[in-house]
């Protein structure tokens, strides 16, 4: 099991470890992966955001980060080196979550909605309701939340949710349609998209602190009462 603090994954390492989950699911004759399906898995331009260009240098990097943390071991026997993930016993988390969390890494900051869709390959999900509980149960685990829930957006009907394993995520929300101006001054974008990922990276913080707060003042009002008692 892991410390109190969840480990803080670069966007790569992430990206592997929510390959390695997808893949056991979706190819499991396939699996424990090769390197090169690793590094495929990581740069496939479908069900993926952002769409990532990674090398064998940067898989191996990560592969033996994630080692580091027992979170990926090397599978014996075989010609190939093939490799497995221990996300259900290094987190103590059910399938279920899992499967939402590679989602949440592999496609973005997601609604319930979503992620039940998304996810039917990897657990099929009786309705949005189960969603949302194991959702919220990675979200108050004590010193380690896997997940946040973002403020809503203006005109949404659904909060979406977000990942924490990972400190420089680029799992950012999908950039809106726009058109920019034909000036010289304009924004290019990606300004924009660094503006868009720091937001979404900001909002991410908010909710954390939000929820801290919250449990914060909780504790002072039991003591409260103790006191009063």
């Amino acid at each position: 099991m892991v410390d109190s603090v969840s480990p803080v994954l670069s966007s790569i390492e992430a990206r592997v470890l929510g390959v390695l989950v997808e893949k056991q699911h979706t190819v499991p004759d396939s699996y424990p992966l090769s390197i090169n399906a690793l590094i495929s898995g990581c740069n496939q331009k479908s069900n993926r955001f952002p769409v990532m260009h990674v090398s064998q240098t940067d898989v191996l990097e990560a592969i033996e980060k994630l080692e580091q943390m027992s979170l990926v071991t090397e599978s014996s026997g075989g010609r190939v080196t093939r490799y497995a993930h221990h996300f259900e016993e290094v987190f103590n988390i059910p399938i279920q979550s899992v499967a939402l969390i590679a989602m949440l890494i592999l496609r973005g900051p997601q609604t319930a909605g979503e992620l039940r869709i998304h996810c039917e390959r990897l657990h099929k999900f009786a309705d949005i309701s189960s969603v949302e509980a194991f959702l919220e149960e990675m979200a108050v685990r004590t010193g380690e939340s896997l997940v946040v829930k973002l403020p809503r957006k203006p005109g949404a009907r659904e909060n979406r949710w977000f990942h924490l394993l990972s400190e420089d995520s680029d799992s950012e929300d999908s950039i809106d349609t726009f058109s920019l101006p034909d000036r010289h001054d304009a924004v290019s974008f990606d300004d924009f998209y660094a503006l868009k990922s720091d937001f979404i990276k900001l909002e991410a913080e908010v909710a954390v602190l939000r929820k801290a707060v919250d449990q914060l003042k909780a504790q002072i009002l039991l003591q409260e009462k103790h006191m009063e008692e």
